[in-house]
């Protein structure tokens, strides 16, 4: 038979610190979410450098494999110099890197939708479907708001997403913390 005490008190360990450390990362998470959303273009400049530095960073290791393992692969040193030219570019300009953020959110956006759409008519007459159906509607209408204005709408829009995706997700982590401390 297991030992259930010691179970229960690691498993209270776990949550106790889980709670512990959401509060705190929550917290983090909404004052960033803030300053996304009151400062957006703020928060588009530092999402594009920091997605620069990860550019940089996975061509410098990119260039560090293909050095370890096959000198002679051009791919490999290609994909080494795409990457490092690119990361730099952005953070040394991070303006076209905000274009870019923003065209991919508004193919995440238009995928997101369709993908919306689809499951929406397939559940139709079944409880919640219309749930599924705003979710693709409020996809639609973010999708247009980026690409009606393109590139110029990415300064907004960019930081303003990513504010409130943090807003959200600090939002999360209070209430999971408030309910594991239960």
């Amino acid at each position: 038979m297991l030992k259930t005490p010691d179970l229960k008190s690691s498993q209270f360990d776990i949550l106790n610190r889980f709670s512990k450390n959401s509060k705190t990362a929550g917290i983090i998470f909404i004052v960033l979410g803030l300053v996304g959303i009151i400062f957006p273009l703020i928060m588009s400049v530092t999402s594009a450098i920091l997605f620069g530095w990860i550019l940089l960073f996975s061509g410098f290791m990119a260039a560090y494999h293909t050095f370890n393992t096959d000198k002679r692969d051009l791919f490999g040193w290609l994909k080494a110099f795409v990457l490092i030219f690119f990361g730099g570019l952005t953070v040394v300009n991070p303006m076209p890197g905000i274009a870019a953020l923003g065209i991919l959110f508004a193919i995440y956006f238009a995928m997101d939708a369709f993908a919306g759409f689809a499951l929406a008519f397939s559940l139709k007459g079944t409880p919640g479907w219309w749930m599924v159906l705003l979710n693709a509607l409020i996809s639609t209408i973010l999708f247009f708001l980026l690409i009606s204005n393109w590139p110029f709408s990415s300064l907004y829009y960019v930081g303003l997403f990513v504010g409130i995706s943090l807003f959200f997700d600090g939002i999360m982590l209070l209430t999971l913390s408030s309910v594991t401390k239960r």
